[in-house]
């Protein structure tokens, strides 16, 4: 017979998803099956912070470049597909910009493939796109970059599953442990209904806020889309962001 003492009960605290909490994806969310493996299986543990998280370095090894927010110009020739315009606002929970914070961005080509040794996809390769950006919000709290509209692909996560074109975004704080990591989807697609990663958050309005919207301002004429995606980093209308994973 299976026990349930306290420590059982702690355990279904964090793996079974709370329902007070619909706006965030949850750590396990069976629909999307590798929450199944990265789900942690203990209570979280806070551990205190240290000197390097406070005093380490901020933006890696070097700061952004000046082709690093144009993911278009980054190799010799042009890159397939649709190019666009992302751009948007880091603002905080009471609508205040949050200046010179490192935004990265990383995404499949237009053909829905990821430039990377895991990514078996038979779809090509594009050898003029890496998928990778950086850039730091100005002092109003604005991003932009230029890049190519990606392509949905398959995956093994059930039948038939297909992800929605989506671009991840990373934005981080004063140190890396304050980073903090959400997919931008795009509107109107159809693939939204069977996606276990879209659906894992369960308030309507909030999956709402993952989605960018079309922005005629940003667009160039007969060169780009543009699509404005605004990051708010809390309160009520918080974008939704991945849970970190133990």
């Amino acid at each position: 017979m299976q026990q349930h003492g306290p420590a059982q009960e702690q355990q279904r605290e964090i793996l079974v998803p709370q329902e007070d909490d619909l706006e965030q994806p949850p750590y396990l969310y069976p629909g999307y099956v590798g929450t199944r493996l990265r789900a942690p299986k203990e209570p979280l543990i806070i551990l205190p912070k240290t000197l390097s998280d406070i005093t380490g370095p901020v933006y890696g090894h070097r700061k952004p470049g000046e082709l690093d927010n144009d993911l278009t110009r980054q190799h010799g020739g042009e890159p397939q597909g649709q190019k666009i315009i992302v751009h948007g606002r880091v603002l905080d929970g009471d609508g205040r910009p949050v200046r010179n914070t490192l935004v990265e961005i990383w995404q499949a080509n237009a053909a829905g493939r990821y430039r990377h040794k895991v990514d078996q996809h038979p779809a090509p390769i594009d050898p003029n796109f890496s998928g990778a950006g950086r850039t730091l919000t100005d002092d109003d709290g604005y991003y932009r970059f230029i890049t190519i509209k990606p392509g949905a692909y398959p995956w093994q996560n059930h039948y038939n599953a297909w992800r929605p074109a989506h671009i991840h975004f990373s934005l981080f704080g004063r140190a890396f442990r304050s980073r903090l990591v959400t997919q931008m989807y795009f509107p109107g697609d159809p693939l939204f209904f069977q996606d276990p990663i879209f659906n894992s958050v369960r308030d309507e309005k909030a999956r709402g806020r993952m989605i960018s919207s079309f922005d005629l301002e940003a667009t160039i004429p007969e060169e780009a889309l543009g699509f404005r995606f605004d990051i708010v980093l809390e309160g009520r209308d918080a974008t939704p962001f991945e849970r970190p994973h133990a």
